[in-house]
């Protein structure tokens, strides 16, 4: 993965008309957003999740990790690259009903699923799908953004 390519042929943030071409190590990592969990490290590689358009992100989960359940309002694809990735549908949070997927593995949750994730390692995962973006929780008082 050192020497990772990552060409993406569809929208740049500015432009919906050039390639997007980006090295790994020219990847910034950030703090995750204020609708997830803290602990989590995001790099935006194409698109604005807060428009309509395709979008693509990183995320860098620390080990021990979990999102509560909760869903989109469209379909979010999504590749582990590294680490271990937890994932069940459901929207009750219940370990056991999880598979594990390792680098390689693919998750494509349909829109308005509610599922959850929990990692046991850092583990980094691609996530993909079309804007604009949300996150509702199952649970209301689950929301990050409802401790704020």
């Amino acid at each position: 993965m050192k020497t990772l390519l990552v060409v993406l042929a569809a929208a740049t943030l500015a432009a919906q008309d050039a390639p997007v071409m980006i090295q790994e190590a020219d990847l910034k990592w950030e703090a995750g957003p204020p609708s997830l969990p803290p602990g989590m490290k995001v790099v935006f590689l194409q698109g604005d999740m807060k428009k309509e358009g395709p979008f693509t992100f990183r995320a860098k989960l620390p080990a021990d990790y979990k999102i509560p359940p909760h869903f989109h309002p469209g379909t979010e694809m999504v590749t582990v690259l590294s680490g271990g990735f937890h994932a069940a549908l459901g929207d009750t949070f219940d370990a056991s009903k999880a598979k594990g997927m390792k680098a390689g593995a693919f998750l494509s949750l349909p829109a308005k699923s509610p599922h959850f994730a929990f990692t046991k390692e850092e583990t980094v995962i691609q996530v993909s799908g079309a804007g604009p973006w949300g996150i509702t929780y199952v649970n209301p008082a689950d929301d990050p953004r409802a401790r704020n």
